[in-house]
């Protein structure tokens, strides 16, 4: 039996930036779901909403902004970036203090938060769940978009990795690899582990 033909991806490169839908479209548009960590790697292949492979290979910058239009080199369909939901907690207290330490030792550990008025958003994770439950903050899991803070990261802007913790490494670089292979299944899953456990080394939180 012939094996089934997978369709060929549409190869991305272009950088349209965010606003309404771009006028040059021809009619057609796709929408691309990526969580916080996958919008800071420019490369590689990704599937849209409706399961049309996608392949970026977008030049090195700032992470991707939900809202912002991607498109090929020449004609074909362009494509809108969204925030996929993710596993988030939500800190809140109704003491600003306590809210300020909380999110000096969360800075401390690298760890990207998203701050709100009165709350501060983080990805999920036991060893960080439990630190802030011993500091008296109220928790709410919650499957939401993470827009965490950007500006401090880097020259270009990118949230740490928890592999990296902070240490200004570029996801975009591929390393020699194919762009094809960017994307391995159950890598990038529990990316908080290698985090995890540099936090129980820490006797002061």
């Amino acid at each position: 039996m012939d094996p089934v033909a997978l369709p060929r991806p549409l190869v991305l490169e272009r950088r349209l930036g965010t606003g309404p839908e771009p006028t040059t479209s021809g009619g057609e548009m796709l929408q691309l779901a990526l969580s916080a960590d996958e919008r800071t790697r420019l490369r590689g292949l990704r599937q849209s909403r409706c399961g049309r492979p996608l392949l970026l290979q977008l030049p090195r910058g700032e992470a991707l902004a939900p809202g912002e239009w991607l498109a090929p080199a020449g004609p074909g369909p362009q494509v809108q970036v969204q925030a996929a939901a993710e596993p988030v907690l939500v800190v809140r207290t109704a003491d600003p203090l306590t809210l300020l330490q909380a999110a000096y030792h969360l800075g401390n550990r690298h760890v990207a938060l998203e701050l709100g008025v009165g709350e501060l958003r983080l990805l999920q994770d036991p060893v960080l769940e439990q630190m802030l439950q011993q500091r008296g903050l109220t928790l709410e899991r919650r499957l939401a978009p993470f827009l965490p803070e950007t500006g401090a990261y880097g020259p270009a802007g990118h949230p740490p990795s928890a592999h990296h913790h902070g240490h200004g490494h570029s996801h975009d670089h591929d390393h020699g690899r194919d762009a094809m292979q960017d994307e391995v299944p159950g890598v990038g899953d529990g990316h908080n582990h290698h985090a995890s456990h540099d936090r129980l080394a820490d006797h002061h939180p």
